[in-house]
């Protein structure tokens, strides 16, 4: 493929934009290489700067459920956009979105919507402090939140040890109430509880990691984060930024039967417009101003465009009773196509999956936390991305990242995916 006018336009992005991108995982770094400019897309596929086009798997890291302009969502922004952009005011909008929301997923009773999945995530930290009167949380080592200052947390040795910043710019004040634990070790956060007792606030995890590959919980490890948060008095945060609208109408409080606390929306909620909310119980929403303590604000939040787009998506995924069986059988066709493919040619490798949420991680053992996953064959990795993108599949720039799955994909597509897989690993 040609990326002629890709490589210029990088070029000049990097005299102006920090590493010539708003987002760090597009530059490439992971993988090498220059990253294809998108000039357009639909339903399953991009269409970079040099006219290539690629079967879609990141779908903007996850929104694009159902495709790339999506007729319904797209015609909605533009109807709305025509009336004005922003106000600054209560929308009739907001209220029927929320109502929506809040229909579809289990075990809540309001909602509070927010720019970005990071915002959800920050102010869902900061309700469950102010709601406890504690200051510590608990997160999981790779698993990603956002870039707030209490999610860019590394753990010192010992289960008890504070945290240490793995950012510049984080203070060690800030990082000092955030406690690092193990994906899927329940046993570790129970040790840290014990080391810090009436001290946490809240758990936070994402059900469903994505941000180190596609990794699912434990049978059972849900459960026990749920009773033990109970039992403390803490409370449990689902980041539900990925699975939520995703994995199930209810997203992953109804996929595993567990309940959480809070739970923190982005992607999917705002059908690919910013957006990002945070919900609960009424006892917990209602501490946040103007009826409680707790301050949250936003100037742009409820966007009238972001609210059309969002309204759009979750009454298209509630009135399909059928796209979540859809999806699962594209993604276990996808998975199964793949395992056909790479076991051909003795390459070491293992496939997670959970619904429309899939990766392929280079090492033949369970990858069940980040210790796991890090012990990938980065270098597999990268010469299966490119080989790929060549064939015209673009999957995540990163060993660490899961891909997504839309329903706009057909079985062409996926067939196409599956030998284009096994094209490249000839070559591995």
């Amino acid at each position: 493929m040609n990326y002629q006018r890709s490589s210029q336009l990088f070029v000049e992005a990097a005299k102006v934009i920090p590493g010539g991108v708003n987002s760090p995982v597009r530059a490439f770094k992971a993988v090498g290489g220059t990253p294809i400019f998108v000039k357009e897309a639909k339903g399953a596929y991009l269409f970079d700067e040099d006219g290539n086009r690629y079967i879609d798997y990141i779908n903007s890291w996850g929104p694009m459920l159902l495709g790339h302009a999506f007729e319904p969502v797209v015609n909605a922004v533009i109807e709305k956009a025509k009336k004005g952009t922003s106000f600054g005011t209560p929308t009739a909008l907001e209220t029927e979105i929320a109502a929506l929301a809040v229909s579809m997923v289990p075990n809540v009773d309001k909602i509070r919507f927010v720019n970005s999945g990071t915002e959800a995530c920050m102010s869902a930290v900061r309700l469950a402090r102010g709601y406890t009167k504690r200051d510590k949380i608990i997160k999981f080592s790779g698993c990603y939140h956002g870039h707030s200052d209490s999610f860019l947390i590394a753990a010192g040795s010992g289960l008890s040890t504070f945290g240490v910043p793995n950012s510049p710019g984080v203070t060690s004040g800030t990082a000092k109430d955030t406690l690092l634990a193990k994906y899927n070790d329940i046993a570790n956060v129970k040790e840290l509880f014990a080391a810090n007792r009436n001290e946490i606030a809240a758990i936070i995890i994402e059900p469903v990691a994505g941000n180190m590959g596609c990794i699912p919980p434990k049978d059972g490890f849900l459960k026990a984060l749920r009773e033990v948060c109970t039992e403390n008095g803490a409370l449990l945060i689902f980041d539900e930024v990925m699975t939520g609208f995703r994995l199930a109408k209810g997203g992953a409080q109804e996929l595993f039967g567990v309940k959480a606390d809070i739970i923190c929306f982005g992607k999917v909620i705002g059908g690919g417009l910013p957006v990002g909310a945070f919900a609960g119980r009424k006892e917990i929403m209602d501490y946040l101003a103007p009826l409680g303590p707790v301050y949250q604000a936003g100037t742009l939040s409820g966007n009238p465009l972001a609210m059309a787009a969002g309204y759009e998506m979750l009454k298209s995924i509630n009135n399909d009773s059928e796209l979540f069986n859809r999806l699962e059988e594209k993604t276990a066709y996808l998975e199964k196509g793949l395992h056909a493919e790479l076991s051909k040619h003795s390459i070491a490798y293992t496939i997670n999956r959970v619904g429309s949420m899939i990766s392929v991680h280079f090492d033949p053992n369970p990858v069940y936390d980040f210790q796991t996953a890090a012990n990938g064959d980065n270098e597999t990795f990268k010469k299966f991305f490119h080989g790929l993108l060549k064939e015209g599949v673009y999957i995540a720039p990163s060993a660490y990242e899961t891909w997504f799955i839309t329903d706009a994909l057909s079985y062409e597509d996926l067939d196409f995916t599956i030998a284009a897989a096994g094209r490249v690993a000839e070559i591995l």
